[in-house]
């Protein structure tokens, strides 16, 4: 019968802390094979298995013995406290049978079996020590040269690591824990926290808390698991913290958080994160890209730099930042090129007018030239064309667009605004309102692409109500509809919530309904479901629509 080696984590030795696993692997086994201490730490567990016990530094010949008495079908757990993958049996296990030719489904089976490793055992005794970037060092140089201990020790001191000391001094081995303190005091404050906990949930249990300065005045031994506190760790009582960093976005103290969940991940509210960091050394580019942003919107420069990272300004004409933000100029800039940059590919959304619809072949003369063989043109269902096209001048881009006569939006997560033609400029009461619609609102970022449809008559061939906003001039007023979905199985009409809004009311109406929309929307959450979420927006309620009344034929098919 094939054998089986079951390398058995135990945890710090209480029996409530041995997993369910661990437990069954202990009852199933028919050999238990450990280190002494280890085999007396689970008695309690053990039913009459034939027990291979040694003493320290006997681990290859019990690694040897498990995978001898295994080859022989017998089922055998190799016992380590803590987690036996760290600094416990596992590895050697595995050392010993690849020297031996095994492979992964040979004979023997082996499986790993977790534990709840002294890091984490002892840091929960201290409270919260490791809740940050944390690391383990054992300071046993029996298998492991002094010099790579000390690098490793001086390598985490520099990063801010916190540190779990294993091993850190025995009968023979004195000096390693002082040239440890030393290197750390290198980096750390004489009062960084650092907690001593010696036989963790064991009956001798005994936890001290100290500072880096004085930790030497206490007893540490091989049973004592050492854990130094990083730059931000504190004492608040008796409990041993290290903050993850919380307090940089949120209000700890409050219920009312400065940053809404949509901002909290953007870069301006990161300045610490790496793409904050590639952001400044883009800087050239977004200069450009403000500026040229300022030339399509309308807007002051400085309100769009604040938000150059935001999503639906990183995916516009506007910031020309397409190419930038694509390996290719991600690498460029991390390898330190810092003068001349590559093309970026510069997107906008053209229109002939926000009523007119034809564009004049000098236009699209225009277009073809500029696109020529490198850019681009599409044509969208919001009555634009996109031209992308390489460029390191957007605004000589912007400049030419404009002297042609066509008007220029951002794209991405903005505000589109699709009128119809007012039947080719015959019923034009409502183009005014159009136009004014257009330069207030259009373009403005969204946490998701915001449609307002205009249908210029209560005719609505233009599809009005199909968009986010619908609205319908009628007779010097307006019907305001709010929320289609226009995919999808469940896709409707936008809910009429409003007859007779008079013109100069409306625009008042629409920038409080995305000025809102803007303002609480959840990350890219679409204006139909924020209407159901938020339940009221601008005062109107939302309804869920009736359900369909499906009518028999008079057939009855």
């Amino acid at each position: 019968m094939p054998g089986k080696i079951l390398i058995v984590g135990f945890g710090p030795g209480s029996f409530e802390h041995i997993t369910e696993r661990a437990r069954g692997a202990i009852e199933e086994s028919e050999v238990i094979i450990g280190y002494n201490t280890y085999v007396d730490l689970i008695r309690g567990l053990l039913r009459g298995q034939e027990i291979v016990r040694t003493g320290m530094t006997e681990e290859v010949s019990r690694a040897q013995k498990a995978v001898q008495l295994a080859k022989e079908g017998k089922i055998v757990a190799v016992i380590s406290s803590g987690d036996s993958g760290v600094y416990g049996m596992a590895g050697l296990i595995f050392e010993v049978l690849i020297e031996q030719g095994w492979r992964e489904g040979d004979n023997p089976f082996v499986e790993v079996i977790p534990g709840i490793s002294s890091i984490h055992s002892c840091a929960a005794l201290l409270g919260a020590p490791i809740m940050h970037d944390a690391c383990t060092i054992s300071l046993s140089d029996h298998l492991t040269p002094w010099d790579v201990i000390a690098k490793r020790v001086e390598a985490a001191a520099q990063a801010d690591f916190v540190i779990a000391l294993y091993n850190p001094r025995s009968g023979r081995r004195t000096r390693q824990i002082v040239e440890t303190q030393q290197i750390l005091l290198k980096y750390r404050s004489p009062k960084t926290p650092v907690g001593l906990v010696k036989s963790a949930y064991r009956d001798r249990q005994n936890v001290i808390r100290t500072t880096l300065e004085h930790m030497l005045e206490h007893d540490i031994g091989m049973l004592t698991t050492v854990i130094i506190g990083n730059s931000s760790t504190f004492y608040h009582d008796r409990l041993m913290i290290t903050p993850r960093g919380y307090q940089r976005k949120y209000s700890l103290d409050t219920l009312e958080q400065k940053l809404r969940p949509a901002e909290r991940l953007r870069t301006e509210n990161e300045p610490w994160a790496l793409h904050a960091v590639l952001l400044e050394e883009r800087q050239s580019i977004r200069q450009l890209a403000d500026e040229a942003l300022a030339i399509i919107s309308g807007r002051p420069a400085q309100l769009m730099k604040s938000n150059a990272a935001h999503p639906s300004v990183a995916n516009s004409a506007a910031t020309a930042t397409s190419a930038a933000n694509a390996d290719g100029n991600e690498a460029f800039f991390a390898n330190g090129h810092m003068g001349e940059f590559p093309s970026a590919i510069f997107e906008v959304a053209i229109a002939p007018g926000v009523a007119n619809k034809k564009f004049t072949p000098a236009q699209l003369a225009c277009l073809a030239d500029m696109a020529k063989e490198q850019g681009e043109l599409e044509y969208t269902t919001a009555h634009q064309m996109i031209l992308r096209i390489p460029t390191k001048d957007p605004e000589a881009i912007v400049a030419q667009l404009q002297s042609a006569g066509l008007l220029l939006f951002p794209i991405g997560d903005v505000v589109k605004v699709k009128a119809c033609d007012f039947c080719d400029g015959e019923k034009h009461e409502g183009i005014p309102y159009a136009e004014e619609l257009t330069r207030r609102l259009a373009g403005r970022k969204v946490e998701k692409e915001l449609r307002i449809g205009f249908n210029g008559c209560a005719m609505s061939c233009y599809g009005a109500v199909n968009d986010d906003i619908g609205l319908v001039f009628r007779k010097g007023t307006f019907d305001l509809f709010l929320g289609a979905k226009t995919t999808g199985r469940n896709a409707q009409p936008g809910r009429r919530v409003a007859e007779g809004i008079p013109a100069d009311r409306m625009m008042e109406v629409l920038e409080t309904i995305v000025r809102d929309y803007e303002t609480h929307a959840f990350p890219g959450e679409r204006f139909h479901k924020y209407w159901k979420r938020v339940g009221q927006i601008a005062g109107y309620v939302y309804e869920e629509n009736a359900p369909a009344v499906v009518a028999e034929t008079v057939c009855g098919n």
